[in-house]
């Protein structure tokens, strides 16, 4: 576990073991996710559309998506 201290303008300097891990650059942004009592920080993906690209790609293996959409537009009714 790394330590860092927060400065008098409330900043902390991301340590370089987690900067090369994360591939963290200059100018990157970062996302704070508040739980209970912690603070965690994740990367801002560049494109959220790359990022969630595959997402559960487990559970459509083997469906066809055209067929599941259209039993669940019949499902809505008539």
């Amino acid at each position: 576990m790394i330590t860092v201290t927060v400065s008098s303008k409330y900043q902390i300097v991301i340590p370089k073991e987690a900067r090369k891990k994360l591939n963290v650059r200059p100018g990157d942004q970062l996302l704070v996710h508040l739980e209970d009592k912690q603070m965690v920080l994740r990367v801002r993906p560049h494109s959220y559309t790359q990022y969630l690209r595959g997402l559960h790609k487990e559970i459509w293996h083997d469906l066809d998506a055209t067929e599941y959409v259209q039993h669940e537009r019949a499902s809505w009714g008539p």
